[in-house]
């Protein structure tokens, strides 16, 4: 299973009418984790007039909540959401913190600011496709090793790690769907020679070119 999350969160702001709106946005992997963290936010923008939030917490069954916080009613915390929906991003909380400038914006232009400003705060930061599968050890001879290096780079799947010794030990990250392919692949390219063997269950995301692993 892939699923989008925040790797990094970042700050927005827009100005609109002279109202401020800053989008901020968080990883969390809980309710209590995305209540703690809008008290935070609360207290850094303590003089703020409307701190307006949603989440979206859970990898299948997700959980959903969003707040206006005095702002008319469907205005912001919705439109807060439908950017996460639209995103399709989990595990997330994005709050909104509005600086009131005087001129009252309308519910029309109240929802395409706090749309604006939480689209604004997603595109900064950084946004990864997190894949369940499994961290592989492949063991091949030097004969083969170059056909192996081949496959892989077909199917676009990154080296994480080389052992150089009597034979040669490539370790990979592969999804749970693509591994019995790869599996078939490196016995039919090595003519039974080379197998693929799981070391551990895991999950990861290219993060700027670069493999992560994560804890969960």
């Amino acid at each position: 299973m892939n699923i989008k999350i925040v790797y990094q969160g970042n700050s927005a702001e827009i100005v609109e009418k002279k109202s401020r709106f800053i989008a901020d946005i968080f990883s969390v992997s809980s309710e209590e984790e995305a209540l703690q963290i809008l008290e935070k936010v609360k207290k850094k923008y303590w003089d703020a007039r409307h701190h307006c939030w949603a989440y979206a917490i859970g990898d299948e069954q997700v959980q959903e909540r969003c707040s206006d916080d005095g702002e008319p009613s469907g205005t912001a915390g919705k439109p807060i959401l439908e950017v996460i929906r639209g995103n399709e991003i989990h595990n997330v909380l994005i709050v909104v913190t509005r600086y009131f400038g005087g001129t009252l914006l309308g519910t029309g232009g109240l929802v395409r600011a706090y749309t604006q400003a939480a689209q604004e705060g997603i595109a900064v930061s950084t946004i990864v496709t997190k894949t369940q599968g499994y961290k592989v050890k492949i063991q091949t001879d030097y004969t083969t090793l170059g056909k192996i290096q081949y496959l892989l780079g077909q199917k676009g799947i990154q080296i994480i790690d080389s052992v150089y010794q009597d034979n040669v030990e490539i370790f990979v990250y592969i999804s749970k769907e693509e591994e019995t392919v790869l599996q078939h692949d490196i016995t039919e390219v090595t003519n039974g020679q080379t197998v693929a063997e799981r070391i551990e269950e895991c999950s990861f995301a290219n993060v700027e070119g670069q493999v992560i692993q994560f804890d969960n």
